[in-house]
């Protein structure tokens, strides 16, 4: 019993010992202003010890600003789960007196000619940490850095000439779901073990927002709160350095910048690539003298500009990444010995200060590069002959609008049109159409958004390899040369009053019936209020035309008082609340006595209201499932019910009339799961799923889908095995852009005028049309590739494929989507297709789809 006690006791102290002070952490030689704060007197244990939750974060953050002359606090935004997004600015006190001015400052970098002391400006390098909430040795690291940088007596002098910008959790909500799972769990006799139950957290799990987003690729895109503030920070300061704290698998040891030299985006100045490297050395000198493992120049890229280690480098800044081995909680065993929390905070910080020092003695040559970046932009615009972009939808301005508020948030100008003008045979409407011109600033940013790009100098990619934004929003679009440019009469937007058209009633109360047409993104949005209030609302699956010369196409929606027990005064205010918060038209119809279809007709069929469940969990794709849920929950405002698969066999399933399906593996919803669907969908429901969910509803018999297959294997002999990855890993599809033919007159298809479309697709999932050519949707066209990479042995697969695939089952249908409609949140031109079949998968006629 002695015995065992004494070995249990050193099992104890071996594991504590992974706790550690600040002296572990902090560099040798400083002192330290003991009014300052230590991140253990405010939250109660040391950095490292426990993960620290956003609230605990925030706390510390606001004590240190108290305490010290050198450090400015702000809330900066929310983020969905209404945590506080925060930045700590910290400088000398004589700049914290004059950051306006510095600011202004820095503004004139972009404008070339303007005077500005390059000897004499403040470098400033913003810190930006663990924007994947489950990396968190980020988040724990800028602890030390705000201590150090506030406290630090021997910086002072320094501060003079840097101004640091401190986010400390990119991510707030991620940060503290992660941080909550691992302390829950956490014992205080650690093994490592990587079977763990604090190792593997739940579903869907802490690397992303509130709605299962991965921020770091909404920086370009900006579909989040989160994004937008972090964005307008950005903006706001125009940093010199702009680093980003990260982390990779547990068997890897730390990766900094730069990466694969063939990787990064044309766009991107080779100057950026050498100031990189330069800064690489200051970390690898750092890491030499604490002794940790390191590389650069592999696996990692810098082509997608929606990273937060790349959307700086378009506009004159350095963006750094810092990948560190992952302990994904407080110590777990790695092929490079055991890997402990505190080791990995400290290699982080140990990167911070590397930055820092290089930002210090390379702070005139940063400025100077980005003075020098935005001259040679000057000199690239009045070459160019593109001198502007023009962009807008005929049928539908919420498109238009959303993507001009994008371009918007990135400090460049957008012009809205005075008059209609037709360039090229397009016609550009006044209310839906805006034009960017080239000659600005951020010239390199708005090629990036708006080129297409089909040859690249390396075939493997980290992220997409395409987002041509004009595709993703399905809008007409075009560059303008000067000559056409000046036939434009425009207005700038301003951005700070930038708002949607509120939509409304066209005609009178009392009218026979009224009408909403389906052109309109945010008609699925009034749909539902029109269902949700009682109303008879009805969808036209033919064309029909009124007096007036107005022709109302299939997917019109005619909505009465049906038993809401309203009179006409009330159904018409109502009408008009309706039209007013979602954006759209609704037209008073005198008559049903119209050409084409009368209102009367068969051909008017009447909509259900959709109760709708997505099931989660298990695996389900998380990424997926969360774009499905913000598209519902945050532009339509639809409930929808998240339905665990542990819990399908056993619920009321004739609670919804519509399941949705993310790509996954579901298999955990076993043959009870599978029966209980099958029986639901034959009942008369519509299913909508996409990728991997098609393959297990084949599977199980559920629903008639077959697979395309290609040959994509390596021929010969012998090969070299250094060449495997390269040659294996640009097969993959990572992300590009591809055109479709659409069935305007399927039900599927109704709000689209257009039979040619761009959809988006990051995998090599093939869907073989049905051989009923009624169930056949959406349809790649025979040379599909619009923009990014596409690997030729993949090509076979995709063209004449099925994009979208309609099947039967019983009386039910199941809809089937070979890619995803929903992309990031961006893809605004194919989300109707998704809410088509979410509203119109009910009225598809079954004879179609066996």
């Amino acid at each position: 019993m002695r015995r065992f006690s004494f070995v249990f006791l050193l099992a104890l102290l071996a594991n504590l010992s992974w706790a550690q002070d600040l002296s572990y952490y902090l560099p040798k030689g400083y002192t330290y202003n003991p009014s300052v704060p230590t991140p253990k007197q405010v939250l109660g244990y040391e950095v490292g010890e426990w993960h620290v939750t956003h609230d605990q974060l925030v706390m510390y953050m606001k004590a240190v600003a108290a305490a010290s002359d050198r450090v400015k606090f702000e809330e900066t935004g929310r983020s969905y789960e209404k945590r506080p997004q925060t930045l700590l600015t910290i400088t000398s006190p004589s700049n914290l007196g004059k950051l306006d001015q510095i600011k202004a400052e820095r503004a004139k970098l972009r404008e070339p000619g303007s005077s500005v002391n390059i000897q004499n400006m403040p470098v400033v390098m913003f810190m930006g940490y663990s924007v994947h909430g489950n990396e968190p040795s980020g988040a724990n690291a800028s602890l030390l850095a705000a201590y150090h940088f506030a406290a630090a007596n021997e910086i002072a002098a320094d501060l003079e000439n840097i101004v640091l910008l401190l986010d400390p959790a990119i991510n707030p909500d991620g940060l503290n779901r992660f941080a909550s799972w691992v302390n829950s769990h956490k014992a205080y006799v650690m093994n490592g073990d990587p079977a763990q139950r604090e190792l593997n957290e739940a579903w869907p799990r802490g690397r992303t927002n509130h709605y299962w987003f991965d921020l770091n690729r909404d920086w370009l895109p900006v579909q989040h709160p989160e994004s937008r503030n972090r964005v307008k920070v950005f903006q706001s300061w125009l940093p010199n350095i702009h680093l980003d704290f990260h982390e990779m698998g547990t068997n890897s040891t730390f990766f900094f910048q730069p990466g694969v030299p063939s990787r990064v985006h044309p766009l991107t100045p080779k100057k950026n690539f050498e100031l990189t490297e330069k800064i690489g050395t200051y970390h690898a000198k750092a890491l030499d003298q604490i002794g940790s493992l390191y590389y650069n120049q592999e696996n990692y890229d810098d082509f997608y500009y929606g990273k937060g280690s790349t959307y700086p480098d378009v506009q004159g800044s350095i963006g750094i990444l810092f990948e560190q081995a992952s302990s994904r909680g407080h110590l777990q065993e790695s092929a490079n010995g055991m890997l402990s929390f505190p080791f990995t905070i400290r290699n982080q910080f140990t990167a911070n200060l590397s930055s820092y020092q290089a930002a210090k003695e390379m702070r005139v040559e940063l400025n100077q590069w980005m003075k020098d970046f935005y001259t040679e932009i000057k000199n690239e615009t009045t070459a160019d002959v593109n001198k502007a972009y023009i962009f807008g939808a005929k049928e539908d301005d919420a498109r238009s609008f959303h993507l001009a508020d994008l371009i918007l948030q990135h400090d460049i100008k957008v012009f809205a049109l005075k008059e209609d003008i037709t360039v090229n045979g397009k016609q550009f409407k006044k209310e839906s159409s805006y034009i960017v011109p080239a000659d600005q600033p951020q010239y390199r940013l708005i090629k990036a958004m708006f080129e297409t790009r089909t040859t690249f100098q390396d075939s493997l990619f980290y992220d997409i390899s395409a987002w041509t934004y004009p595709m993703a929003f399905h809008l007409d679009f075009m560059a303008l040369n000067s000559r056409i440019l000046n036939l434009a009469s425009v207005t700038q937007v301003d951005k700070n009053n930038f708002a949607q058209a509120p939509g409304k009633v066209i005609g009178e109360a009392g009218a026979y019936q009224y009408a909403l047409e389906w052109t309109d993104y945010y008609a699925p949005k009034a749909a539902y209020q029109l269902l949700k209030a009682g109303f008879l609302v009805r969808v036209s699956n033919a064309e029909f035309s009124i007096a007036e010369g107005k022709t109302f196409g299939r997917g019109t929606l005619l909505i009465d008082k049906g038993e809401s027990g309203m009179d006409n005064q009330a159904f018409f205010a109502k009408l008009r609340e309706i039209a007013l918060g979602s954006h759209v038209d609704i037209h008073a119809l005198t008559t049903g006595y119209t050409g084409g279809a009368n209102l009367g007709s068969t051909f008017m069929a009447p909509l259900k209201t959709p109760n709708v469940a997505l099931l989660v969990d298990g695996g389900v794709d998380s990424g997926e499932a969360g774009e499905i849920w913000h598209l519902l929950d945050q532009r339509m405002k639809m409930p929808v019910t998240l339905l665990p698969l542990d819990a399908v066999s056993g619920a009321n399933l004739s609670r919804y009339n519509v399941i949705l399906m993310a790509d996954g593996n579901y298999g955990r919803l076993g043959q009870a799961g599978a029966t209980a669907i099958k029986n639901w969908v034959s009942q008369g429901n519509t299913l909508v799923a996409k990728g991997g969910a098609l393959r297990w509803l084949a599977q199980n018999e559920i629903g008639n889908f077959t697979f395309r297959t290609v040959d994509n294997a390596e021929k010969g002999l012998q090969k070299n095995y250094a060449d495997f990855e390269n040659a294996t890993g640009s097969k993959q599809t990572f992300g590009a852009i591809f055109k479709a033919n659409l069935d305007t007159t399927h039900p599927i298809g109704y709000g689209y005028s257009e039979k040619e479309i761009y959809t988006f697709r990051n995998d090599n999932f093939f869907l073989e049309p049905s051989a009923n050519p009624y169930a056949n949707p959406l349809v790649y066209t025979a040379n599909p590739l619009a923009s990014g990479y596409l690997h030729p042995s993949n090509l076979p697969g995709v063209k004449e494929s099925a994009v979208i695939r309609v099947a039967g089952q019983g009386r039910g249908r199941i809809i089937g989507f070979a890619d995803n409609p929903n992309f990031r949140a961006f893809w605004f031109g194919t989300n109707k297709l998704f809410m088509n079949s979410i509203f119109f998968g009910q009225v598809i006629d079954g004879g179609t789809t066996r």
